[in-house]
């Protein structure tokens, strides 16, 4: 029975593939796959949650905050406070590829910086990159006989990139394809931009915005005084002021000291906790490949919406998810959903039964093999690139100690 289930598996699987290659060249009444998720804190319905903080402005104040909006859900117009915004849920998807791609169990080209500090290895991709392949890491890299990088067969490849033929994109650089680029880093009149095709949010309804009380207590209660500081050393002042023109700070900002515990955010209360993911198959048929003929241009756009997928199940597919401390979330609910053109005026949905990692990597292989045998080459290994000289003293200064810092906080 055990065969017979792998076997019954795989069709299904191979039947998916079919289904998305057409999709994603707009070739049936498929326009989009969304995944639709309801999470609830791990402590309950209605514990705190800490959302990310902004700067915002209010009054002509800028103070720290959350990103509360207006918004319908459900038919209802409510408030409802941002938990993790598209560029961050794409961020994660991209780290769990990068964690496949080391772990093995799947394999994707990037571009990979190499390099060390103070004996620290230091490396960094385009999928870990804030700008992706695009990145000024990588304008500022070049290869292992001193080429920049953009002067590189590889470089030239995806600078001399546009919407009619992303060919460079898919064979170096694929996930970008999926989560969008836009080359601002280099000074031209034509940037390349590169629209996202997957697109993922979390927020929580109606937000309750809670407070806290923020302090520090010193275990020897040390005097809270003004000291003089230099380098990376601090020292009592002497007498009721400091010398002239000597640096001085609190002994709070150095991290000593008592803070006495002042009004803080202290997070929300939220009556749900949504994620609204998509696919876009108007984004996918939207891209080209130069001269390859419609076999390849389809295959390769099937391979994107593959990827996509996989980033979504590698990150989201876990029974729970931690945002960041103070944000970590058990699944209640998910469906993962084929939308149809619609009937009736409501567009038609349908299950898609690409829940779990191991389907979605089912489904990427197959993808893959399709792409490759339409006419696609992969290289086995990353573009390793080193930093120049600029750029490596700069992460070498990054790694060094220079001074006291300053006490989060203060």
């Amino acid at each position: 029975m055990d065969g017979y289930w792998v076997t019954a598996k795989g069709l299904q699987v191979r039947d998916i593939y079919e289904r998305l290659l057409a999709a994603a060249s707009l070739r049936s009444n498929d326009g989009a796959i969304r995944v639709s998720a309801e999470y609830e804190p791990i402590g309950g319905a209605g514990d705190t949650l800490f959302p990310p903080t902004v700067k915002i402005k209010e009054k002509e104040t800028e103070g720290a905050g959350y990103l509360v909006e207006p918004r319908y859900v459900g038919g209802e117009k409510v408030e409802v406070v941002w938990l993790d915004q598209p560029q961050s849920q794409a961020n994660r998807c991209e780290q769990a590829l990068m964690d496949a791609i080391r772990d093995g169990s799947a394999y994707l080209p990037h571009l990979m910086l190499v390099t060390e500090s103070a004996g620290i290895p230091v490396r960094t991709t385009n999928l870990q990159a804030p700008h992706r392949s695009r990145d000024a890491y990588f304008r500022d890299a070049e290869d292992a006989a001193g080429a920049a990088f953009d002067m590189t067969e590889p470089g030239r490849a995806l600078r001399q990139a546009s919407s009619e033929d992303w060919s460079a994109y898919l064979r170096l650089v694929p996930s970008d394809l999926a989560y969008g680029v836009w080359d601002s880093h280099r000074k031209r009149r034509i940037q390349v931009k590169i629209p996202r095709a997957y697109k993922s949010a979390m927020i929580g309804v109606a937000p309750l915005i809670g407070v806290r009380g923020a302090g520090r207590v010193d275990p020897l209660n040390l005097a809270g005084d003004t000291v003089q500081v230099s380098g990376s050393s601090w020292t009592p002042i002497e007498g009721t002021k400091a010398p002239k023109g000597a640096k001085t700070a609190r002994m709070s900002e150095l991290g000593h000291g008592m803070i006495p515990p002042s009004e803080g955010l202290g997070g929300v209360s939220v009556r749900s906790v949504q994620r609204e993911a998509s696919l876009a198959m108007a984004q996918l048929a939207s891209l080209r490949f130069g001269d390859a003929d419609e076999e390849f241009s389809a295959a390769a756009r099937a391979l994107v919406a593959a990827i996509a997928l996989l980033g979504d199940r590698l990150a989201f597919a876990s029974p729970a998810l931690r945002l960041r401390s103070g944000c970590d979330l058990v699944l209640v609910s998910e469906r993962v959903q084929w939308v149809q053109r619609g009937r009736d005026g409501r567009p038609q949905e349908e299950p898609l039964a690409v829940n779990t990692v191991q389907e979605a990597l089912a489904l990427f292989e197959i993808a893959s093999e399709r792409a490759r045998a339409a006419g696609l080459e992969w290289s086995a290994e990353p573009v390793e690139l080193k930093p120049n000289a600029s750029l490596q003293q700069a992460i070498d200064k990054s790694f060094l100690a220079d001074g006291v810092g300053q006490a989060e906080g203060e």
